[in-house]
């Protein structure tokens, strides 16, 4: 086997066919953090900026084999989870992580779309504490996905520290509790076990935020994948969100999503 130098991520998440969140959001960050990224699809949606119109499922089996098609062959320094929509899905996934040794897990915990289409079922999210989160390096919920996990409101920054411990209960070795959703600022939070570290950026006024959670945690797997620490990997992803968000163009007539090549796209080319 030749020696490998790239960084290479797998992203195993749902496909937006608006393009702002999903594995396309996914593989946009991984490439924008010069990455080499690798997919594993779970579902198909037809969604855009104004909401989700349909879900299709792949048969586990496939999911399963396209997991291991990239640990066999390509490998992966860090692996993404995104939407996970049913236990049987969540099940296969984890036992294939389990299987090929991930180390680097990101587990984004995606239960409702921006528009507030579910994207997981409710009986699933047992399995998504149980089977996932003990897997996961890191965990990145919002506010609402936080709630409903630890079982109560994630209205103010306590409400975050305690949602934070009661995650790391659940398993996973880092927390990152996002602060888009509560507070005049969005600070995010993240727990070690036994310390807090906060990430504040002022709040953008804007509706182009499609994608935000898959982005964020795409760019931390990206920074694990890269060498990066826990806490380094989450500083460099709120700053990279950030900036996606400021840069965003206004795309759809909804939640439109992000600019994930904010840093390239507008500057003058040379050859």
């Amino acid at each position: 086997m030749n020696e490998r130098r790239t960084p290479i991520a797998l992203t195993v998440a749902g496909s937006d066919s608006g393009g702002g969140a999903g594995i396309q959001a996914d593989l946009k960050t991984f490439a924008a953090f010069e990455v080499y990224g690798a997919s594993a699809l779970t579902a198909v949606t037809a969604q855009n900026t104004l909401g989700v119109t349909a879900i299709h499922e792949l048969p586990v089996d496939v999911i399963s084999a396209q997991i291991d098609a990239v640990a066999t062959d390509i490998g992966m320094d860090a692996v993404k989870t995104g939407m996970l929509s049913s236990v049987a899905i969540i099940e296969a996934v984890a036992a294939r992580l389990e299987h090929h040794a991930v180390r680097q897990l990101v587990v984004d915990p995606v239960m409702v779309a921006k528009g507030g289409d579910r994207l997981l079922r409710e009986d699933a999210v047992t399995a998504l504490v149980s089977r996932l989160l003990p897997l996961a390096l890191v965990s990145t919920p919002n506010a609402g996905e936080a709630a409903a996990l630890c079982g109560h409101p994630v209205e103010t920054m306590e409400h975050a520290r305690d949602a934070a411990r009661a995650i790391h209960g659940m398993g996973c070795r880092y927390v990152v509790v996002k602060g888009g959703h509560f507070g005049e600022d969005a600070v995010d939070v993240l727990f070690d076990g036994s310390a807090f570290i906060e990430f504040p950026a002022k709040r953008i006024a804007t509706t182009s935020t499609h994608g935000t959670g898959c982005t964020f945690a795409s760019a931390v797997a990206a920074g694990l994948a890269r060498g990066n620490t826990v806490e380094g990997a989450v500083s460099d992803a709120k700053t990279y969100v950030t900036a996606a968000i400021a840069g965003a163009p206004p795309i759809g007539g909804g939640h439109g999503p992000l600019h994930h090549f904010h840093a390239w796209w507008g500057r003058e080319q040379t050859i």
